[in-house]
Parts: C-alpha cells; sequence; structure tokens
C-alpha cells in the first residue's frame, strides 16, 4: 500500500513538473508578445474623487462612468458615506477633463465634484522602477537565505519554484490584460513569501531524510518528504484559499486584481513546491553524502 502511494506520489510529481514547464513558456510567450495591462499607479491619469447619494452602488457607478471614461476607468469607496474615487486616464489629445458631474446624473440626484488630481506618468515611472528594485532585493534576500540553509541543489529547486509562481501569475495578467497594480504587485511580494514557506518546508524534511536514510535512493526520499508534508500542505493552502475566496467575493473590483493573483500563486506555489521543488534536485544528482559532514584527515 505503501509502495503505491510513493509511486503514485512520484508520478504526479514528474506529470506536474512538466505541466508547470508548459505553463510558464506560455506565460513567458505572453509576456512577451502581450505584455503587461499596467495601471494608473504605473502609467499616470487622473483622480478624481465625488460625492453622490448614499444609494448609489458600485456597480451603477461604473456603468455610468466606463462609457465617458473609457473602459480603464475604477471607482473605490472613500472613507465617507457616499464618496468615491474614480481613477481614468485621459488621452493624449485631450486638454479638457470630462464632465463628470452631467455623467452622473443619472445614478444620482446629488453629484458634486470635490477634487481632481493629476498622477503624472514620471510619478508612475518612478513607482514601476522601485516595484521591480523591490522584488529584486526580496529574490535576493531569499537567495541568501536559501544558499545558507540549504545545499545548493535544494535551494536551487526552491528558487525556481519562487520564480515559477512570478511567472505564471504575471503570464496570467498578460494573458487575460486585466489591470496590473500596486496591488496586483503586492499581491506577488505576498506570493513569494507564501511559495517560500512551502518550500522550506519540504526542503527540511527532505534534508533530514537524507541524513537519517542514507542508504535510500534520492527520488524514495523525496516521496516520503511529499507524503510526509502533504496534510500539512493542504490544510494551509486550504484555509489560505477560503480566505482569498472570502477577498474576491466581497473585496469588489478594488481587490479583484489581489484576489486573482493571490489565488493564482497559492495554488501554483503549492504544486510548485511539490513538483519543481522535488524533481529539480534530483535532475541535479542530489544525494544523502551532500549532507553528510566532511571527512577530516587524521593522518599525520
Amino acid at each position: 500500500m505503501i509502495n503505491s502511494m510513493k509511486k503514485h506520489i512520484r508520478s504526479l510529481r514528474y506529470l506536474t513538473s512538466v505541466i508547470s514547464l508548459a505553463l510558464m513558456l506560455v506565460s513567458l510567450g505572453a509576456l512577451a508578445v502581450r505584455g503587461l495591462n499596467l495601471g494608473l499607479d504605473f502609467t499616470g491619469g487622473m483622480v478624481t474623487e465625488v460625492a453622490l447619494a448614499p444609494t448609489v452602488t458600485n456597480h451603477q457607478l461604473l456603468d455610468a462612468v466606463q462609457p465617458i471614461l473609457g473602459e480603464s476607468a475604477t471607482v473605490t469607496k472613500a472613507g465617507e458615506e457616499g464618496r468615491w474615487v474614480i481613477r481614468y486616464s485621459l488621452p493624449e489629445e485631450q486638454t479638457s477633463l470630462p464632465d463628470l458631474a452631467s455623467g452622473l446624473a443619472s445614478v444620482s440626484s446629488q453629484v458634486s465634484v470635490i477634487s481632481n488630481s493629476v498622477v503624472g506618468a514620471q510619478v508612475g515611472q518612478d513607482l514601476l522602477e522601485q516595484g521591480g528594485m523591490a522584488m529584486l532585493v526580496c529574490l535576493l534576500a531569499i537567495l541568501g537565505y536559501l544558499c545558507l540553509r540549504f545545499e545548493w541543489r535544494l535551494a536551487g529547486g526552491s528558487l525556481v519554484a519562487l520564480l515559477h509562481d512570478v511567472v505564471l501569475v504575471l503570464g496570467f495578467f498578460a494573458i487575460t490584460q486585466m489591470e496590473f497594480n500596486l496591488t496586483v504587485f503586492a499581491a506577488i511580494l505576498a506570493i513569494l513569501g507564501y511559495s517560500l514557506n512551502d518550500s522550506i518546508i519540504i526542503a527540511d524534511r527532505i534534508r533530514e531524510l537524507l541524513i537519517a536514510k542514507q542508504d535510500e535512493a534520492t527520488e524514495q526520499i523525496n516521496d516520503q518528504a511529499v507524503i510526509g508534508t502533504f496534510s500539512r500542505t493542504m490544510v494551509t493552502s486550504g484555509t489560505t484559499l477560503i480566505t482569498i475566496a472570502a477577498l474576491w467575493l466581497m473585496g469588489g473590483s478594488a481587490l479583484l486584481g489581489f484576489s486573482t493573483a493571490m489565488f493564482i500563486g497559492v495554488l501554483s506555489g503549492t504544486w510548485s513546491s511539490i513538483s519543481i521543488g522535488t524533481v529539480l534536485p534530483e535532475w541535479w544528482k542530489l544525494k544523502p553524502v551532500h549532507y553528510l559532514p566532511p571527512e577530516i584527515d587524521t593522518a599525520p
């Protein structure tokens, strides 16, 4: 029974590795061909705050402003009742602001434009550069930690699993052309931490078994490590996905990108730690001898 389970686990690991490789190639192709649909946080645009009747809903407001401002327009609630923040981009040839007050009269009897502010393209470029730098620093810090904690074969498998998760999320946003903004970027940073946690749990178990069972093949040790951590992984991923589902259902359009990115990242992080994080060390010939203390020559 146990041997049969191990064979199924090994087949699952190898199958998901092939699927992961295919998805990474598709995602990289989509990024190269279509690119990301950067939001106003990165490209610049207008931010308008309005006060409307308290009965106006998110969907009503969005249906009213998108014909005027375009499909890129987004609406979020401000701090006070009846106040909304509308974000939209202006075409380059347009020099005057659209007449929002007239357009919103169809959904609210009380319309008051409180403020208009411009998010400059230079500010958006700065945010993009700072976000890229933040991700680079995060990856370098993770790489340094993995190199100190594990032998390079296990560390490399965990790092590639992290990159796989990020590429899949970016590829999804490139394929669907959903808006990529600062909240989505924050989700990617959160995914890095979540996926790293899963990978470390499995890699730590592999290291323990390599030291304890030096006569067994690496493939069998990896199977045992996955089986030993499987229930913990499923419980952690399941409860996290329930929380993300609540954000997706109740967070509205403001959290749609964040919850979508997190959902994809948690799913891919779960299977990449089981597949890529264990299969790559096997390909790189990880053996128990790599975790044994070096022999000291005592000869005079």
